[in-house]
């Protein structure tokens, strides 16, 4: 038994955590650990968690975003109010600063912009910094409690290879300036090539190296058309002063007269409460995502603007908004998640205001866009143009050939995944899905966190693609367990809580 416990060990440590790329500078590697690593209280809970590459560093699992879209914390009864932003191509956006000439905000990251990149010089890294101490996410204690796990980790000699000597929290100057250099970490693998490669299909395309479909092209002339689907007044798709890709958004806020997603588990944050007793949501039902304009009115210096603002959310990039392990896999579209689908979303914005459509009203019904929205005059097939050329923004193309003939194809993933597809935490059941490239032997296990295997889910030959399997924990007490996916080439795990 002991010998079975650290094979299985040694299995969780190399398979559980991302290698280390050697392509990768030693500030992105860096960056990398510290993002993959769980740096949360209780420990379990990592940036990845909401920001999972395999769909474009947005929330992994279809089940929270078929439903509310917003994800839980390290402390699972808690919530925040919005669904994750990608962190995928963050580091671009500029400084949040009030453009006088086109008399609005730009910038900053997050939803609403509070990552203004003042502190650190780029919002990327100042949104870095905030999950770990927000007691909705990873709900560290302080910034010292941050710093220790890192220096304990395995991967600690390589803040001493990034920075030139251990890290250290002893004084007040210690521990501020090691937390901003975590911050600066992080940024540094957002906006590595691995991250955001620039390496879509249509990426290919403005190469010279791929074609666009009938269907995409007519997508692509619509997107960019002032008069007809007028995507690309806000989704720049022109390419940057120096020949840079586009980054298909101009970092501005609007407001698309969104409505509320009566599924956003923050409705019900009146009942759950921080440590100090007082409830995470004090108005319950009743709270109203001011977005922007809540953010200026805590700045004295921007509270003026506050009012013209409320209900924006920041234009995010469209880069990779179709990335998905599946095509059965649910992703979640707009600051609350809201709409499910590309189709939905495109349908939304050339439907809004035509009368008999009875979309629910925007949430905030100040400041909507109507220009450039609303009642566009799409037809059907025009709207799945659209969303056929955004799903060639999604990274990953890589050359191939169609049977049919010399057109480029996006290659399925070559790697298995597993993630969870109900609740988590559960009780008494969840379920776990999980994707094999090929057919394969598997064998889908659950342990205690102390190796002991406690179910059996499957054993056997499976076909490539996806699959689902339901585990019941009726019979096991509360506690952290690990789903344990074994492929014949890769043991893959997820952790799992069951809370009764």
């Amino acid at each position: 038994m002991v010998k079975k416990f650290t094979f299985l060990l040694s299995a969780l440590l190399l398979f559980s955590s991302p290698m280390l790329s050697q392509d990768l500078t030693p500030m992105q590697q860096l960056g990398k650990k510290i993002f993959f690593d769980k740096i949360s209280s209780p420990d379990w809970m990592a940036c990845a968690n909401c920001h999972a590459p395999e769909v474009g560093f947005v929330g992994p699992i279809p089940g929270i975003n078929k439903r509310g879209s917003v994800y839980f914390g390290a402390v699972p009864q808690r919530t925040g109010n919005r669904k994750p932003p990608s962190a995928a191509y963050s580091t671009y956006s500029p400084v949040f600063h009030w453009d006088p000439v086109e008399e609005l905000f730009v910038g900053g990251n997050f939803w609403d912009g509070r990552a203004t990149g003042e502190h650190l010089g780029n919002p990327a890294a100042d949104q870095a910094q905030g999950p770990f101490l927000n007691p909705v996410e990873q709900n560290n204690a302080s910034k010292t409690e941050v710093l220790k796990q890192i220096a304990k980790s395995k991967y600690a000699y390589l803040w001493e290879i990034v920075w030139g000597e251990p890290i250290s929290y002893e004084t007040q100057a210690d521990i501020e300036l090691n937390y901003d250099r975590v911050g600066l970490a992080i940024a540094a693998y957002e906006g590595s090539a691995e991250v955001s490669p620039f390496s879509s299909k249509y990426d290919a395309y403005l190469a010279g190296n791929a074609t666009l479909t009938p269907q995409e092209a007519w997508g692509l002339e619509l997107f960019e058309d002032e008069e007809a689907g007028m995507c690309a007044l806000c989704h720049i798709s022109e390419l940057g002063p120096q020949g840079e890709p586009p980054l298909f958004t101009d970092f501005t806020f609007d407001n698309l007269g969104t409505p509320k997603n009566p599924d956003n588990p923050f409705y019900d944050m009146d009942e759950v409460y921080l440590d100090d007793g007082t409830p995470i949501n004090p108005m319950g039902a009743d709270w109203i995502d001011k977005g922007l304009g809540g953010f200026l009115e805590t700045r004295p210096e921007w509270a003026s603007h506050a009012a013209e603002n409320m209900g924006k959310h920041k234009v995010p990039t469209l880069r990779n908004v179709d990335m998905r392990p599946g095509n059965g896999f649910t992703k979640a579209y707009l600051h609350n998640g809201v709409f499910k689908s590309l189709k939905e979303v495109v349908h939304f914005y050339n439907t809004r205001d035509v009368a008999g459509m009875n979309w629910p009203p925007p949430e905030v019904a100040e400041n909507v866009n109507t220009d450039e929205l609303g009642d566009l005059g799409l037809t059907d097939d025009q709207e799945d143009a659209i969303v056929a050329f955004l799903k060639t923004l999604t990274d990953g193309y890589s050359l191939g050939k169609e049977a049919a003939g010399d057109e480029a194809v996006i290659l399925s993933a070559k790697t298995a995944s597993m993630r969870i597809e109900g609740p988590n935490p559960f009780n008494p059941s969840t379920i776990l899905g999980y994707y094999i490239p090929e057919d394969a032997d598997v064998q889908l296990d659950v342990y205690s966190i102390t190796g002991e295997k406690v179910a059996a889910l499957q054993k056997g030959y499976m076909t490539a693609g996806e699959h689902q399997v339901t585990f019941n924990g009726n019979n096991l007490a509360s506690g952290i367990y690990l789903a344990g996916l074994y492929t014949g080439k890769e043991f893959i795990t997820v952790k799992l809580m069951l809370l009764k």
